[in-house]
């Protein structure tokens, strides 16, 4: 524990995320939920513009919100294809040596689901609004928000 309530408590919320995809894959491994968390960001990330991106950003636990923006290039030209196969295979690239984790679409649907368990349901409109139509089945029911 530190002297900081703040990363305290950045670091306690972080811990619950990665807790609730180790449940959500089955199997109790730190490094493939980070692995997890940090691929399916850095994929949403990428199919999103700027104002998107710092909404989402905005939303996110301290800790998580500097997996979200490691790396990231904002220029336009950077974004991926938008549609699902190409974010799935987005995601695969960031999951390169966690043989665990090749159900992309699986690992997807469940970093997905913990991302919705912790944002309010207003956020995950705006960023499910802002995705391909096919994109947007792979996120979970939200109260009061159909994400179909």
């Amino acid at each position: 524990m530190t002297k900081l309530a703040v990363l305290d408590s950045t670091v306690q919320k972080t811990h619950e995320w990665l807790r609730d995809i180790k449940e959500g894959l089955g199997f109790d491994n730190d490094r493939a939920a980070y692995a997890a968390l940090r691929g399916v960001l850095h994929a949403l990330r990428g199919l999103m513009g700027a104002d998107e991106i710092a909404h989402l950003g905005a939303q996110l636990p301290m800790l998580i919100r500097g997996i979200y923006y490691e790396g990231w290039d904002p220029t336009p030209a950077w974004r991926e294809k938008r549609h699902e196969q190409a974010f799935l295979e987005a995601v695969g690239r960031e999951l390169h040596g966690h043989l665990e984790l090749q159900d992309t679409e699986r690992v997807a649907r469940i970093v997905l689901g913990v991302i919705a368990k912790n944002l309010t349901p207003g956020e995950i409109r705006k960023v499910v609004d802002a995705l391909p139509r096919d994109l947007r089945a792979l996120w979970p029911e939200t109260p009061g928000h159909a994400v179909r």
